[in-house]
């Protein structure tokens, strides 16, 4: 499977919808999309029963990740229900939810099968509307928003009417929680950073900086027991880190919120624990925790491309020249007997994707042709090998 090809969506669920379900509930299943970096916006992971073709990078973990989310959120409360059923439903839920551009929404919604346009939506969530040249080359886009999109997704489940003011409602939350621990008298420049990038993940609020509640902790206490507490829980210790490591005062504001959300001492503590060993675990993927100029941030996305495309398409055109040493057997076979329908239908096909490879050859030799070669694979799929179409259903 691979979500940067089209018919991804389809591939997972051909894989995942006959399988045994893997989680007994809410908590389970977030847990481990916690241990992904999910719930942290840096999404390093996904989950092991999940198997891509290849290493995935952390934008395409994010579209597994919430693909996986929303998929079992649904089978845990509608269990009788098909793939089909779900894709049709998160179809509606995203139209219901009428996300802030229109325009692109109804491009999207207006045409192709559901699982075509749900790769589209997913792939706007996650890239936050960046157009195709700034996500390709920006290390800074984080998607510490998104589990937003799985919380409303349950609710939407349960029937609650108005969705979009429900969004609009944890994200203000998220917002507030993040403004009152990275807002200290005197924030460092590494602080302002951090702001800004988590900043730039809002999806419903209009304005930066809403105003804030007058009984902030009243509001909070509103969210006892939901899921949404604990990705708030989830959301304060991760603001909470400076470098790699949490000053007292941060560890207090983190206590503070975290008893108005309802936790004991001990699960606060246990989520500033986590947060902790996944930074640790994980610090050189975090790039919004990182310390670095633009130019260097520039490059190190660059290297990370270059390197996840020379890997993927050399990978594929190796299999596709293997495929071809059949189609010498066959050949060889043809001068002393007639082929079968069946060896001819291989013969047929392992030709046409000879005759596929040579362009994809010529775009991959060519200066900067590993950066060419997916461009050419999004635009025109249909004229590449049968190797390079990692999403094919069996």
């Amino acid at each position: 499977m691979n979500p940067s090809a089209p018919g991804w969506i389809d591939k997972f669920g051909a894989l995942r919808d006959s399988a045994p379900l893997p989680y007994t509930d809410y908590r389970a299943l977030d847990s481990n999309l916690r241990s992904c970096g999910f719930m942290y916006g840096t999404n390093v992971g996904i989950p092991g029963y999940i198997l891509p073709a290849h290493s995935l990078s952390q934008d395409e973990n994010a579209k597994v990740n919430l693909l996986t989310g929303l998929y079992y959120s649904f089978k845990l409360v509608r269990p009788r229900e098909t793939y089909s059923d779900f894709l049709s439903e998160t179809r509606t839920y995203y139209k219901d939810l009428k996300l802030g551009q229109p325009n692109l929404l109804q491009k999207i919604l207006r045409s192709g099968k559901t699982s075509s346009q749900l790769e589209k939506l997913l792939d706007s969530r996650v890239y936050l509307g960046e157009p195709i040249l700034s996500r390709t080359f920006n290390s800074m886009i984080t998607n510490v928003l998104l589990p937003l999109d799985l919380l409303v997704f349950r609710a939407y489940l349960d029937g609650l009417p108005d969705l979009k003011q429900y969004a609009t409602e944890l994200e203000s939350v998220v917002v507030h929680l993040i403004y009152h621990s990275l807002d200290a008298d005197n924030p460092t420049e590494s602080r302002r950073k951090l702001r800004d990038v988590f900043e730039s993940s809002r999806s419903y609020l209009d304005i930066r900086q809403p105003a804030s509640p007058e009984d902030f902790p009243k509001v909070l206490r509103e969210y006892r027991g939901t899921d949404a507490a604990k990705y708030f829980l989830d959301i304060v210790s991760l603001t909470a880190l400076e470098g790699n490591s949490m000053d007292t005062g941060q560890q207090r504001y983190v206590l503070q919120q975290g008893e108005a959300l309802g936790f004991k001492k001990n699960e606060i503590a246990g989520a500033l624990r986590d947060v902790q060993t996944f930074y640790r675990l994980h610090a050189q993927k975090v790039y919004f925790l990182r310390e670095a100029l633009p130019g260097s941030q520039y490059y190190e996305s660059m290297a990370r491309l270059v390197d996840k495309l020379i890997s993927r398409n050399s990978k594929r055109l190796r299999k596709e020249l293997m495929q071809s040493r059949d189609l010498m057997i066959l050949l060889s076979k043809s001068t002393v007997r007639e082929l079968d329908g069946e060896e001819k239908k291989k013969v047929q096909k392992q030709l046409v994707d000879i005759f596929k490879s040579i362009p994809s050859l010529a775009i991959f030799l060519l200066p900067g042709g590993a950066v060419l070669l997916p461009i050419f694979i999004s635009l025109i799929p249909k004229l590449l090998p049968s190797s390079f179409d990692e999403n094919r259903i069996e």
